[in-house]
């Protein structure tokens, strides 16, 4: 049996939309030999009984618990290049596949991989995936299309207001210089090391979705389309 990493603190599992779920928890990483604390959120979709995970947060047993109670685990997607330090403990625990981009590095070892395919679903009934084309990592974002299209994203898009309970007050100083709380933000470490170009984003905005569940951030709902859109003009037309 592999030695997964253990549960990090986070928060209960939220009901955003109908069958759509959502919940908030550190991610603590090493930054020149000092541990930083941060935030990160996992998106759970409900069809009939079957879940679907994106953005994978080990839950402890009680949250496990909770989980349990919506229904029954068969699918995990990997969205975000660097992400995926969960992905093996639910793939183990409900020997569930990983669907992730042709090419995508596994933290850990997984029992199954699926490949998932831009323009196609994935496991989710009514998506859409699309894949950064301009950069070199496996990243891509998904248009889950119910309630006006809602846009699950791993490091590319993000929203972060400013620092909640799961964060350390040097990470927060740093992430605040560094531009990270912002509405409907491009992540700014992902963009600094991948260079996207700005077709990709355009690609985005040209999909139907209202609403934004983040791996790093709230839920930004509503206006998701226009403050992204408004970021991109920020970021790419000065």
């Amino acid at each position: 049996m592999q030695d997964f990493p253990e549960p990090l603190p986070h928060g209960e599992i939220t009901e955003v939309f109908p069958d759509v779920f959502f919940v908030v928890g550190q991610s603590k990483f090493e930054i020149q030999g000092n541990i930083a604390q941060f935030t990160r959120s996992m998106t759970v979709i409900r069809d009939d009984d079957s879940l679907t995970l994106a953005n994978t947060l080990r839950l402890d047993d009680e949250g496990l618990q909770a989980l349990d109670r919506l229904g029954k685990v068969e699918n995990i997607i990997r969205l975000a290049a660097n992400h995926g330090r969960d992905d093996a403990f639910y793939s183990d625990r409900y020997d569930a596949p990983v669907w992730a981009l042709e090419g995508a590095a596994q933290a850990r070892p997984v029992k199954n991989v699926a490949t998932l395919i831009a323009g196609d679903s994935g496991p989710v009934n009514g998506a859409t995936t699309m894949v950064y084309e301009s950069i070199a990592a496996a990243e891509a974002v998904l248009c889950v299309h119910r309630r006006g299209g809602i846009l699950v994203a791993g490091d590319s898009l993000q929203n972060l207001t400013g620092p909640n309970e799961f964060f350390d007050d040097a990470t927060a100083e740093t992430l605040q210089k560094g531009g990270f709380f912002k509405r409907g933000n491009i992540g700014p470490a992902w963009r600094a090391n991948l260079q996207p170009e700005r077709s990709d984003f355009d690609r985005i905005l040209a999909l139907e979705f209202k609403h934004l569940l983040p791996a790093h951030g709230d839920p930004l709902l509503d206006e998701a389309r226009e403050v992204i859109g408004q970021t991109v003009e920020e970021i790419y037309s000065s």
